[in-house]
């Protein structure tokens, strides 16, 4: 029997009590894995807000985008990569990268399988029908319709 489809329904739910939870003040509670992305909507140029998780290596954060390159955050820091994370009480403003490149793709998400192989192996399984331990050629196979988004803090002066 084929795995359930993945409810995206149910993740936009979750997308709104993490904004809200942002809102009320608890940053800071969830700040640890969830960030929020202010990008600049492609077609109306407002401001979208997009909570994520996120990994953070060295000064930069790491992004991942489950539906890849057609995600319309990813859509719209591809038509302008001037971005805001919210990293619980942090704001921080930088200019994102979106990586398509299935080698460094498959480098992120063995980062994330290192660091939280309950959460990121589940996420495996149910979204992407794949082992909770994949392996090199099955991440980089995922890579091709996959994307993530590399977000490098701006040098304050």
């Amino acid at each position: 029997m084929a795995a359930p489809k993945f409810d995206w329904v149910k993740m936009k739910n979750v997308q709104k009590i993490h904004r809200g939870l942002y809102a009320i003040g608890f940053g800071s509670l969830i700040g640890g894995f969830i960030v929020l992305l202010t990008t600049t909507g492609r077609k109306s140029g407002l401001k979208r807000v997009t909570p994520l998780q996120y990994e953070k290596i060295g000064a930069d954060y790491y992004l991942g985008a489950a539906r890849g390159v057609n995600a319309d955050w990813v859509r719209n820091i591809q038509a302008n990569s001037q971005v805001e994370l919210r990293v619980g009480a942090k704001h921080v403003q930088g200019t994102a990268e979106v990586v398509t490149d299935p080698a460094r793709f498959a480098d992120f998400i063995e980062i994330r399988l290192q660091r939280h192989p309950r959460m990121i192996g589940f996420i495996m399984e149910k979204a992407h029908r794949l082992p909770k331990r994949p392996s090199r050629a099955q991440l980089e196979d995922m890579a091709k319709t996959e994307a993530f988004v590399i977000v490098h803090p701006n040098v304050e002066r």
